[in-house]
């Protein structure tokens, strides 16, 4: 039995009815473990299934109880370094590869929501607001980029505040981008979803197991409080919530705390006037602000960062502040939840994939996209461990820093240099 409930949230509240699956209780085996019950772990263990191998997936507390859980839901296009960055470390021919991947990752969220049933509120649409003419001047040179060098022909510039008001009713910008191939999804329930199909091709999975320690050899072993694993191959996909079980691993990523309120349930006029045709939104700041309705009307409000492990003093008002900055029509709504949950990032903010040694494989550091770019990522893995290792080698040939400072120091460090990143959010 699962050892604690879902962080408290609306995710949770709302989540669909789903199995405590069982702890583990002594020994056992099987071709592949995978340690982490998010949306990489289930998706690779999905993807092995379907190729004939017997996986376990060890999640410490719940399927679903990290970031896979409780994110944003937004399913977005690219990569938050931006493919100029990529093309300066791999080419244009790579880095269109790699945009391609990522295309391939919302293709595999339709494909799984349909072909398995999966009860997730998916829509597609999404507005990138520019409250600056130095961002919508950003977002008109990545428009034209995107059609002329990746043929992605999904876009449509907004340049006046008339037109934003076709998308949403905001004063905050004065234009943007529509974005119809990107779109957003009930995180928590699209993960539950794929547990159910990975328990239904031959997964096991077991919940309140957590991963003490790895013995590496020709067999991987992994110790739990009450038995352990043997498999031929690890996938590491627990991500900001993998500690110290690797540190080779875990000193590539900085885990970062951000946060989301529900508002109430709003009148469906009201709730439709503010944001049009039930799309995404978020703006173009580094620290930015994401939003977008529920299947119920309310408006999931997300923003701020930290760089500890403690929540934010007065987290509600200083989120209700962000709110009122862009929807100040809502001075008399109030929050029903508020929550937070770390995601991981890499300090070039692209998804950081590869192997220790023969038999060891890890995703993690997706910076912001990983509802999208996880499915193809779980699905790269479960390629490698079969023996096709092309678009693995592909992504491990990423640049990937290790942050400064070690435990100790690297989270005083980072939050000086987003301190920067605000400050330029600013001009």
């Amino acid at each position: 039995m699962a050892s604690e409930a879902h962080e408290d949230s609306y995710y949770a509240a709302s989540a669909n009815d789903h199995p405590d699956y069982p702890g583990l209780d002594g020994d056992t085996g099987a071709q592949v473990c995978v340690i982490g019950g998010g949306y990489t772990g289930l998706s690779a263990a999905l993807n092995l299934a379907e190729r004939g191998f017997s996986v376990v997936v060890l999640e410490a507390r719940r399927v679903g109880w990290g970031a896979s859980g409780r994110n944003g839901g937004q399913i977005c296009t690219g990569y938050s370094s931006g493919n100029e960055k990529i093309e300066t470390w791999l080419g244009r021919d790579d880095a269109r590869k790699l945009f391609e991947l990522s295309e391939e990752g919302k293709a595999i969220i339709r494909e799984r929501v349909a072909r398995h049933g999966i009860d997730c509120d998916l829509t597609w649409g999404y507005f990138h607001g520019a409250g600056k003419r130095r961002q919508l001047n950003d977002l008109r040179a990545d428009r034209e980029s995107l059609a002329r060098d990746y043929g992605y022909p999904h876009t449509r510039l907004v340049e006046n505040p008339q037109e934003v008001g076709e998308f949403i009713e905001t004063p905050a910008y004065l234009g943007g981008l529509y974005d119809s191939g990107a779109g957003h999804l009930h995180p928590l329930n699209y993960c539950l979803g794929l547990a159910r199909a990975a328990v239904a091709a031959g997964v096991r999975i077991f919940e309140g197991t957590a991963a003490l320690a790895i013995e590496k050899g020709v067999k991987v072993r992994v110790r739990t409080p009450r038995g352990q694993v043997s498999a031929d191959f690890l996938v590491l996909a627990g991500n900001a919530y993998l500690d110290r079980l690797e540190p080779e691993v875990q000193s590539k990523i900085m885990p970062v705390g951000t946060y989301i309120a529900a508002t109430e349930p709003l009148e469906e006029n009201r709730a439709e006037s503010l944001i049009k045709n039930d799309i995404a939104v978020a703006d173009c700041n580094f620290v930015l602000n994401y939003f977008r309705l529920s299947r119920d009307r309310r408006l999931l409000f997300g923003g701020r960062v930290s760089y500890s492990a403690l929540m934010p003093p007065n987290l509600p008002n200083a989120m209700r502040r962000k709110m009122l900055q862009v929807f100040p029509s809502l001075a008399d709504v109030r929050f029903d939840y508020t929550w937070g949950g770390f995601v991981a990032i890499t300090m070039e903010r692209t998804p950081h994939l590869g192997r220790l040694g023969g038999n060891i494989y890890f995703a993690q550091g997706f910076s912001g996209q990983g509802v999208a770019f996880t499915g193809v990522a779980g699905k790269i893995l479960a390629e490698a461990i079969a023996g096709q290792a092309g678009r693995l080698d592909l992504l491990a040939r990423l640049p990937h820093t290790t942050f400064p400072g070690g435990r100790l120091f690297r989270t005083p460090t980072l939050a000086l240099a987003m301190l920067w990143f605000r400050l330029r959010d600013m001009l």
